[in-house]
């Protein structure tokens, strides 16, 4: 399991390095790079959402996936954990005269949880190491994660480091399942999953970017149903 191990550890260095230079950085630097972040993140998206190959599957997923999260108020259960932890690490996230008010700083820290958390890159790369023992995903995730965790947390300091933990048990849980995954998917399978990612990935780069605040927790329930809708629509029409 050394890729969602390297991937996490470079995650948290680099947000704990962000943080302690944020003083030091000057403000346009600190709006300017999380903005590349999230074009780069739609670039990411659009790439990834063209391999579909049951495009009404993926769109069927979606749209499941989306209700059953409003359905839980899953983006307003992480809103509220953020409100908790915000007011935890206040002295290092935010401070008196700061534009970043609190609806701005749960945005982005939703938004960048989901980004770090859910990538296409991420979970093929977990499913990948599970199946094949090579890490090489993951581990060219770790440097990208470097430099972006370092970005971010200049900008909401050191909180962005807590995502670590959340990634590390997402990838290690999808790690430990490949085996039993992975036998019982096929191509067009994958293709639609890492579509379904991709479109959730472009949703989050318009959030990062304030483009459009898309509720992105309550679409990830899709991620869920994506693999299973693809395997029904197969079986049905093709």
């Amino acid at each position: 399991m050394l890729g969602p191990l390297v991937n996490s550890s470079a995650l948290a260095l680099g947000a704990i390095f962000g943080a302690a230079l944020r003083h030091g950085a000057p403000d346009r630097v600190k709006k300017a790079l999380p903005l590349t972040c999230g074009v780069i993140s739609i670039g990411i998206g659009s790439i990834l959402s063209n391999k579909a190959q049951a495009l009404p599957a993926v769109s069927l997923a979606l749209l499941a996936g989306a209700l059953i999260g409003e359905l839980l108020f899953l983006e307003h259960g992480v809103e509220r954990f953020v409100h908790w932890m915000q007011g935890i690490l206040a002295r290092h996230t935010t401070e008196r005269g700061s534009q970043h008010d609190s609806e701005q700083f749960i945005v982005k820290f939703v938004s960048i949880s989901v980004l770090f958390c859910a990538s296409g890159m991420g979970i093929f790369g977990a499913i990948q190491e599970g199946m094949t023992g090579e890490a090489n995903i993951l581990l060219a995730k770790a440097v990208l994660d470097l430099f972006t965790a370092a970005i971010f947390a200049a900008d909401l300091g050191f909180g962005v480091a807590l995502i670590a933990l959340p990634q590390l048990l997402m990838q290690s849980a999808l790690f430990l399942g490949a085996r039993q995954l992975m036998p019982l998917t096929t191509p067009a399978m994958l293709a639609d999953f890492s579509a379904c990612g991709g479109i959730i990935m472009l949703a989050t780069g318009l959030r990062i970017c304030g483009i459009k605040i898309f509720p992105i927790v309550n679409m990830l329930p899709a991620l869920i149903l994506v693999m299973p809708v693809s395997a029904l629509w197969a079986r049905l029409f093709a």
